[in-house]
């Protein structure tokens, strides 16, 4: 348990910036499964939607440094990979 008012104060901060980054977290995980559903389905048109909708979320989590720059880069690249893969097929 923290002995000073100083560190008091960082320890509830730790928990209020966990409690937001871990909501932060989960929508970054929403947005990329919604793309991953559209890709399943095989539907190129909700998949490209999907895919534009989740490139903004995945730059400001890298932004925010709620992941690394390089994670986000390469979710971007392995998604983007794949719904151009569903437009050779279709």
């Amino acid at each position: 348990m923290a002995n000073s008012a100083q560190a008091t104060k960082r320890a509830r901060q730790a928990e209020k910036h966990r409690h937001q980054k871990a909501g932060q977290r989960a929508m970054f995980r929403t947005y990329l499964k919604n793309v991953l559903k559209a890709i399943a389905t095989g539907d190129f048109a909700t998949a490209q939607a999907s895919y534009k909708k989740a490139v903004p979320v995945i730059d400001n989590m890298a932004n925010k440094g709620i992941i690394h720059k390089n994670k986000a880069a390469r979710h971007k690249s392995r998604l983007n990979k794949h719904v151009h893969a569903l437009q050779a097929t279709t």
